[in-house]
């Protein structure tokens, strides 16, 4: 019955501070990107890449590899998957930090809204990493850490409001419901 500390209190006494997430903004341009049909997860034949090829041409992309496949690079020979198109300009934003799963929700709210518009854009993407060291990976489900802790998902958004939901955990975790 009696009144403990409040969080807040507890938070100051031991000198423990929210932390905000930092935002980077970045316009990529030029970029090769890969030609996408929202009725075709795997793809087809010079007609557009399918679903996994997208995920790996993202995860390059976000990493900032060159994508020219030039023999003499050092760091990668990957390119992007075929059919592409060049993008004259692509906005990157990247969110580091705790995100809450509504303020995920109200992002992608705000990303489909963007098509309410007349644009060029054919699809866009939100992807979340999880941390690759916390304690629980889906629901409440503990977190396998065994090499490299992946856990993520992400969500490729089409004109029409169709949309691809790709997700990927580690080897020692369930798959998510």
């Amino acid at each position: 019955g009696a009144e403990g500390p409040t969080l807040p209190s507890y938070f100051s006494k031991h000198q423990i501070q929210a932390l905000k997430p930092k935002v980077t903004f970045s316009t990529l341009r030029d970029l090769q990107c890969p030609v996408l049909e929202s009725s075709e997860l795997e793809g087809r034949a010079e007609e557009s890449c399918s679903a996994e090829e997208l995920l790996e041409w993202l995860g390059a992309v976000c990493n900032q590899v060159t994508l020219d496949n030039k023999s003499s690079s050092f760091l990668s020979t990957y390119c992007c998957p075929e059919p592409s198109t060049v993008v004259e300009k692509a906005f990157l934003c990247t969110i580091t930090g705790f995100i809450i799963p509504e303020k995920i929700m109200q992002l992608l709210e705000q990303l489909c809204g963007y098509f309410g518009e007349p644009k060029l854009a054919c699809w866009l993407t939100l992807t979340v990493h999880g941390f690759a060291d916390s304690p629980v990976s889906w629901r409440e489900s503990e977190h396998g850490f065994h090499k490299g802790g992946e856990n993520l998902y992400s969500f490729v958004i089409f004109r029409n409001l169709d949309y691809w939901l790709q997700m990927a955990v580690g080897t020692n975790d369930d798959c998510p419901p």
